[in-house]
């Protein structure tokens, strides 16, 4: 059974997309994801893609894999808690990435 996970994809007025995920992301429903990120990436004409991730809880390995595949078309918003692992894992180093709260590390 997959993990909930919701993802909605939408353009703002300026035209930039974003993509918008909440709840878990991890083995069972990487693909989704990872089809959400491939679509706005591929549709971005130039601009940064907006990743909020401000209300994921859980991001397993996998889903940081999919966010590295993408790292030089997106801005990535995070819930405070994904930071330390963000740091870590080095995405931070390669991608724009910033905390979604008032706890960024």
């Amino acid at each position: 059974m997959a993990t909930r996970l919701t993802i909605t994809a939408d353009r703002r007025e300026d035209g930039a997309s974003v993509v918008t995920a909440a709840g878990e992301i991890d083995l069972t429903n990487i693909d989704a994801f990872a089809a959400a990120l491939e679509e706005a990436c591929g549709q971005r004409d130039g601009a940064t893609v907006t990743v909020d991730l401000s209300g994921v809880e859980y991001l397993d390995s996998g889903g940081i894999n999919v966010l590295f595949a993408h790292a030089n078309d997106i801005h990535l918003m995070a819930n405070p808690i994904l930071m330390p692992v963000l740091k870590i894992s080095g995405l931070t180093d390669v991608a724009s990435v910033e905390s979604a709260g008032p706890r960024g590390d």
